[in-house]
């Protein structure tokens, strides 16, 4: 469980392809301060589970299903990544609740900045896009944040998100120009409303 507060901004250094799955090495020397082999850290929104710990880097193994899911493949050797451990129970929730379970990926359609933020706007996918509302909870990369805005027609929809500084200087959302490709999550509750809806004899 996660709360899409980025803690710090990674470096994959190395990828290692094992046909049906890849293993990254990823630099984050806050996150692995005190990271262990079973522990969780969210890569860009996805929780992995961390294999090794060596000099401020951890390894792990990323199996094919989330690979096609993510857009986890498209990442190489320094690829900058959004990295946040696994909230503890005691902690303050100052995000949302995030699982690292990818529902879909989307790709940065525009950037429009401004003097104090800039508004990102995000092609949506239809499998998920009755999941998402204005003012509501999505994760960007393992970036929690509040759609501003929903635009588009049926199979061509879009959100907006609006970044401030912090963001957009700690986070890889700063640097996604036009066309890169980012992981989305929606909120778990909507999931679990549909579905009790969907349950009703």
């Amino acid at each position: 469980m996660f709360t899409g507060i980025v803690e710090e901004l990674g470096h994959v250094v190395a990828k290692e392809e094992l046909g049906d799955a890849a293993r990254f090495t990823v630099q984050g020397p806050l996150v692995t301060s005190d990271a262990s082999h079973g522990d969780s850290i969210a890569v860009n929104g996805v929780c992995l589970t961390v294999v090794d710990v060596v000099d401020g880097s951890f390894t792990a193994d990323v199996m094919q299903e989330t690979l096609n899911r993510s857009s986890l493949q498209s990442l190489a050797v320094g690829s900058a990544v959004n990295l946040e451990r696994a909230a503890a129970v005691n902690s303050r929730l100052g995000g949302h609740i995030v699982q690292g379970h990818v529902d879909g990926t989307g790709h940065v359609v525009s950037r429009t900045p401004s003097d104090n933020w800039t508004v990102v706007r995000i092609s949506l996918p239809d499998n998920i896009s009755r999941y998402v509302v204005e003012k509501g909870s999505i994760t960007v990369d393992g970036v929690s944040l509040t759609v501003s805005a929903l635009g588009g027609t049926p199979g061509d929809e879009h959100f907006e998100i609006s970044l401030i500084p912090t963001t957009l200087d700690l986070t890889t959302l700063g640097a996604a120009q036009p066309g890169t490709p980012v992981n989305l999550e929606v909120d778990i509750i909507a999931k679990y409303v549909e579905r009790l809806q969907n349950a009703r004899p």
